[in-house]
């Protein structure tokens, strides 16, 4: 079979040039599509089922919250294993599948499922949710939101924290290959209500009829419409809350007397912020927001990182005065490096390759035909790579042996050469070709004879 492959190439040497331009062709273009990254992940397809519960101790969530999820999702189809932790306020349910699974089908069937898990959940405990599609190494850019300076005492963590998420997040949500961005520090803006014990006791209200009046009076209703030819008004009731006075002015319910007993009667409302568990802050400077962006599984790094400091850039345009977007950590800088280590590397090895199979081959014309399998063999390999979607990274490109490359190439030619070199075609083309060169020698030194006697 080799002996025919190599019979086939060199009958048909229009055919192999030709093949070998749409390889180089193939090659150069999937170079510019290969996904670049510093490291490979290695990550299962998985699905997590995130539950919050504050108010719940780990024994809690665990039978309340955990145990039923586990139990609803242990018949999906292509399951590999189930792990959860149970923790005070929080519950993790961690659905690994096998690598035939396709990650988008497998969270559709996590999430069809949920409706299920929630109605064995009681009812205050926690709703479930599905995590993002995205991987422990999807933490591609890292910001914060500090104010500049002279603006330090106009923005506290509060309006921090709420540019942050109604602003950047919001805005950074729709770039492409952006999976979430996490928002952490400052203190969670909240509307809160102090109630008052004794004002409570004294109008004889319970806390319950707070709950109620809150929940009827915060949302907004619609009716049918009235038709006036040739108009028709349609009818709207619009009660959702805006502001600190309308939650003091809804009404709890009326007093023996038949006066309206209102929020403000009985409670105090203000402004107020989530329980916080920590803080974050910015060269001993003061309190700051930071965020982190994550990727999508599989998606390119380095073209999601560009995506996102472009959007950035346009955020940054539609904040508030004073307020400035700092990223600390952007990972397109570990992939630069790793990528032009690696490329050094090939690069020199390739180098030293081709120099020995020169010395070692004796022949420069041999050499450099062996050598010319290098840059071929990466080209089918990026374009192999591109195609099953493997990303250029340390592990794929790091581990290239050019040793192994050329291998075959180097028993091949240096046959070839044997062969014509102790073959008598050859011995019998070498002595024509001496011949000629004699011959030519001769004529040569007639001419100049014969020059000499004419200019004599």
């Amino acid at each position: 079979m080799l002996n025919g492959i190599i019979s086939f190439s060199i009958r048909n040497k229009v055919v192999i040039g030709t093949l070998t331009l749409a390889l180089i062709i193939w090659g150069s273009y999937s170079i510019t599509k290969l996904p670049i990254d510093a490291v490979p992940d290695i990550t299962n397809n998985q699905v997590q089922v995130l539950t919050v519960s504050p108010s719940l101790a780990a024994n809690e969530i665990e039978r309340l919250v955990t145990f039923p999820v586990e139990q609803t999702m242990a018949t999906i189809p292509g399951i590999v294993e189930m792990r959860s932790f149970s923790r005070f306020g929080l519950s993790v349910v961690t659905i690994v599948f096998t690598d035939e699974t396709d990650v988008y089908w497998a969270r559709q069937q996590v999430n069809e499922r949920l409706s299920v898990a929630k109605s064995s959940i009681p009812v205050g405990t926690g709703t479930p949710t599905l995590s993002p599609v995205s991987t422990g190494l999807s933490e591609i850019y890292q910001y914060i939101i500090r104010p500049a300076n002279g603006f330090e005492n106009k923005y506290d963590a509060m309006e921090l924290r709420t540019i942050q998420d109604w602003i950047v997040r919001r805005q950074l949500l729709g770039t492409p290959g952006v999976a979430d961005v996490s928002s952490w520090g400052g203190k969670l803006k909240q509307y809160e209500i102090a109630v008052n014990p004794e004002k409570l006791r004294s109008m004889n209200v319970g806390i319950n009829e707070i709950f109620l009046a809150l929940q009827k009076n915060n949302q907004n209703t619609g009716g049918a419409y009235i038709d006036q030819k040739p108009y028709a008004f349609f009818i709207r009731s619009e009660g959702l809350v805006e502001n600190l006075d309308d939650i003091e002015k809804i009404v709890v319910r009326s007093n023996t007397s038949g006066l309206p007993i209102l929020v403000r009667d009985v409670a105090h409302v203000r402004f107020g912020n989530a329980t916080r568990y920590g803080a974050m802050t910015y060269n001993n400077e003061g309190e700051v927001v930071g965020a982190i962006v994550l990727m999508l599984k599989g998606a390119n790094s380095s073209v999601v990182i560009n995506k996102v400091k472009e959007r950035i850039e346009q955020i940054k345009q539609t904040l508030p005065e004073g307020i400035i977007i700092e990223p600390y950590l952007d990972r397109s800088k570990l992939v630069n490096n790793a990528i032009y280590t690696v490329s050094k590397n090939l690069a020199e090895g390739a180098l030293i390759v081709i120099f020995v199979l020169v010395l070692m081959l004796g022949n420069l014309r041999a050499g450099l035909v062996v050598a010319s399998v290098i840059p071929l063999a990466m080209l089918f390999a990026i374009s192999l790579m591109n195609l099953f979607g493997v990303s250029g990274n340390l592990m794929s490109l790091g581990a290239i042996d050019f040793g192994l490359i050329v291998d075959g190439a180097v028993i091949i030619v240096e046959a070839t050469l044997h062969h014509l070199a102790s073959s008598d075609h050859l011995q019998k083309i070498k002595q024509t070709f001496s011949d000629r060169m004699k011959s030519k020698k001769e004529q040569n030194k007639n001419e100049q004879q014969h020059n000499r006697h004419g200019d004599q």
